[in-house]
């Protein structure tokens, strides 16, 4: 029976947080550097272990002011302190964890950080890295067909596809940037047809109409939107309805 993750991003200081743990089964739980602080963690776990959701880290460049969308490689962080930027972020919330009897399930880097990591080895190898000395059972939740995948693979980490419900593509497989237009979907409908054309189609339809093939093992819906949680009950109602199971991703 086909199965897939719905994951989505919390913690980052908007209100639905608690509603969208009913649709989702993993949460990217923001450790600080973006937003949030120790309570936000605190309660965004809590929410998580009363819904069954597995819980992953969401680290970013440390970047508050922009939300953790600049890209700071080369500016300020670089090989040598991205490996401790990364740490402190994932072990933070870790102990948190700890503190409520559970552990870690994935890590998944926010905003710039992701986009980078997605086509730029190096901070993609260093991300791994650090994953796997922090505990290698860890799974790297990253951009489908994109380098992440290859070096998750060089330092034996378990690598998950993820797809995108409420962003668009462009025809190298990368994500609209947000500053050009149409790079959102706000519209649950669209959102609908996209997961389910790269659920059972294995592929998507970039902006410029061009399909491209994708592989589909985790689908984020982002949790700053105003009709985020609109979505999220969509886009689960059709792939429940489409006989797909939703649950996080098993050891394989």
């Amino acid at each position: 029976m086909l199965s897939v993750d719905l994951n989505c991003d919390l913690g980052e200081g908007f209100p639905y947080d608690r509603e969208l743990m009913s649709y989702i089964s993993s949460a990217n739980i923001a450790c600080g550097f973006h937003a949030g602080n120790s309570d936000t963690m605190r309660q965004t776990v809590e929410w998580a272990l009363e819904n069954e959701v597995a819980i992953g880290a969401h680290p970013s460049f440390p970047d508050r002011k922009n939300f953790g969308r600049s890209d700071l490689f080369g500016a300020g962080v670089g090989p040598e302190n991205l490996p401790m930027i990364l740490t402190d972020q994932i072990t933070a919330l870790q102990k948190i964890c700890s503190e409520f009897g559970t552990h870690l399930h994935h890590v998944k880097p926010h905003g710039a950080l992701y986009n980078r990591a997605a086509w730029d080895p190096v901070v993609s190898s260093c991300i791994c890295k650090v994953m796997k000395e922090i505990d290698p059972s860890l799974r790297f939740y990253g951009l489908s067909g994109s380098v992440m995948k290859t070096e998750s693979d060089a330092c034996h980490l378990e690598f998950v596809n993820e797809v995108f419900a409420d962003r668009t593509y462009r025809e190298d497989g990368s994500l609209t940037p947000r500053q050009e237009s149409g790079a959102t979907i706000k519209d649950g409908s669209v959102a609908v047809g996209q997961v389910l054309q790269m659920l059972l189609q294995g592929t998507v339809t970039t902006i410029t109409g061009k399909r491209i093939p994708i592989i589909a093992e985790t689908i984020c819906i982002h949790g700053d939107g105003a009709n985020a949680p609109g979505i999220a009950k969509e886009v689960r109602d059709a792939i429940l309805k489409n006989g797909i199971v939703i649950k996080k991703p098993a050891p394989r």
